[in-house]
């Protein structure tokens, strides 16, 4: 029966990733609840094995209707992963306690203006071009990669409200950003988990076929309703982000 519902939940999660991100939402908290006794980097290393795969074929589909500019996003997608290594190297010294209060504050912010600027997301309108996205680009790889390495929760939101806000992409084109980035931060938490030695590859491999089903569901859904479906989800996820983020860190 556990087998089962990690099952579902890999699922729902792989859906849940591929409109706007936040599957660890889902995912993380089945995998504790239900094998309590391993160890967290284990539950964590394993969690980012069956993640990448359902993030890569979301990438896939999303890329397949989307035209993104790959000299930008390259260069972003590198520094996520290099980045997102050293989060994940530092995390392993330093606690992320005073970033795990500042949060649900972050999220909540996040959600106000979204909700506010009805017409944040609807149109492709680009504020950068050339060198200058590129470089902002890398900038926000960068951080937003470090934080995936550091701590993680609501990393594929942050980066599709960054594509958003920053760079005036609609969400559509935002989310399919976002999925590239998120598999380079990803392989890099899931290189260091796996040399050392703290992913269970059989449960990780069978999470990661029901991610992709889910991933293919929630991507051709998000194409085939387009932004306003996809602001509509990143508004529900985060709202569910900033009450299990709070939950984490005052009533734990």
């Amino acid at each position: 029966m556990d087998f089962f519902i990690l099952a579902v939940a890999a699922f729902f999660a792989g859906l849940v990733d591929a409109v706007v991100g936040g599957g660890g939402l889902i995912q993380v908290p089945a995998l504790f609840s239900f094998m309590p006794g391993t160890a967290p980097a284990t539950l964590l290393g394993t969690n980012k094995f069956a993640s990448i795969w359902g993030t890569s074929v979301a990438a896939v589909n999303y890329l397949r209707v989307v035209s993104l500019r790959w000299s930008m996003v390259l260069p972003a997608a590198a520094m996520a992963f290099l980045f997102s290594f050293g989060g994940a190297i530092l995390v392993t010294h330093i606690p992320p306690t005073y970033l795990r209060k500042a949060l649900p504050l972050i999220l909540l912010a996040i959600a106000i203006y979204t909700f506010k600027k009805k017409e944040l997301g609807v149109s492709h309108t680009p504020l950068f071009q050339g060198d200058k996205e590129v470089a902002m680009a890398m900038l926000a790889g960068g951080l937003i990669g470090f934080y995936d390495g550091f701590f993680g929760p609501g990393t594929g939101s942050f980066f599709v409200f960054i594509f958003v806000r920053l760079f005036g992409f609609d969400f559509l084109r935002a989310s399919a950003v976002a999925k590239v980035l998120n598999v380079a931060c990803n392989g890099a938490a899931l290189l260091w988990f796996g040399f050392s030695g703290h992913v269970i590859w059989q449960l990780g491999l069978a999470m990661a076929v029901c991610g992709v089903l889910g991933s293919v569901t929630g991507s051709r859904l998000a194409i085939k309703h387009g932004s306003g479906f996809v602001r509509k989800m990143f508004l529900l996820v985060v709202a569910c982000l900033i009450i299990k983020t709070s939950f984490d860190a005052f009533f734990k």
